[in-house]
C-alpha cells in the first residue's frame, strides 16, 4: 500500500473543507490510516488504489459531501521525503514560516522564474525543483511581493504549505506508513 499526501488547494477564508467529516468519509471510502492536519486542506491516508483512481475517489467524496471542487494534489509519502530531502535553502529552515513548497500541476517555463525572480525583494528566493517550488521569503509570506506575484506568475496550478506545515505532514504520514 502507498501512503499519499491530499493537499486540497484553496481551503481556509470562505472555502472550509471539515476535518473531522472528512476523516469520515475517507475512512467510509475504504482508505486506510487516515488523518487530517489543521483545517487548512491537509490530509494523508493509504491505500493500495493508483493515484489516478484515488485522486478520483477523494475528489468525488470531496464534491459530493462537502461541495469542494478546487484542485487536489497527492504526492506519495516517497515524493514527500524527496521533497524534504531536495529543499534548495537549507538555511531557511531556521524560521521555517517564511519557507514554502507549492507542489505544481507541471513544470513551469523557465521565463516565468525568471520573471517572478525579478519580483523578489530583501533576501527573497525561488527555485523549482522537479515539479516544486520552494519559496524563501525572509520577512514573511504575507507581505512578499514574490509571494504575491507566485500565483499567476508560476503559470501552472500549485498549492503551497509551509516549512512548519510539510515537515509535520511527512511526520504524520511516516506514522501512517507504519500503522
Amino acid at each position: 500500500m502507498t501512503v499519499y499526501i491530499i493537499l486540497f488547494r484553496g481551503v481556509g477564508g470562505a472555502t472550509q473543507l471539515p476535518t473531522k467529516p472528512l476523516r469520515e468519509a475517507l475512512t467510509a471510502a475504504g482508505f486506510h490510516s487516515v488523518g487530517t492536519y489543521i483545517n487548512s486542506g491537509n490530509a494523508f491516508l493509504k491505500t493500495a488504489m493508483p493515484r489516478d483512481k484515488m485522486l478520483k475517489t477523494v475528489a468525488e467524496i470531496c464534491e459530493d459531501k462537502f461541495r469542494f471542487t478546487k484542485a487536489i494534489y497527492a504526492p506519495s509519502l516517497a515524493e514527500w521525503r524527496k521533497l524534504v530531502e531536495q529543499n534548495p535553502f537549507p538555511d531557511a529552515v531556521k524560521v521555517p514560516k517564511f519557507l514554502h513548497a507549492a507542489v505544481l500541476e507541471a513544470k513551469p517555463e523557465p521565463g516565468r522564474i525568471e520573471a517572478l525572480r525579478t519580483c523578489a525583494r530583501d533576501g527573497e528566493r525561488i527555485e523549482i525543483v522537479d515539479k516544486v517550488a520552494y519559496l524563501h521569503t525572509p520577512h514573511g509570506f504575507g507581505t512578499s511581493k514574490l509571494a504575491v506575484k507566485f500565483d499567476k506568475g508560476i503559470g501552472v496550478g500549485n498549492t503551497a504549505r509551509n516549512w512548519n506545515t510539510v515537515l509535520k505532514l511527512l511526520e504524520l504520514a511516516e506514522n501512517a506508513s507504519n500503522s
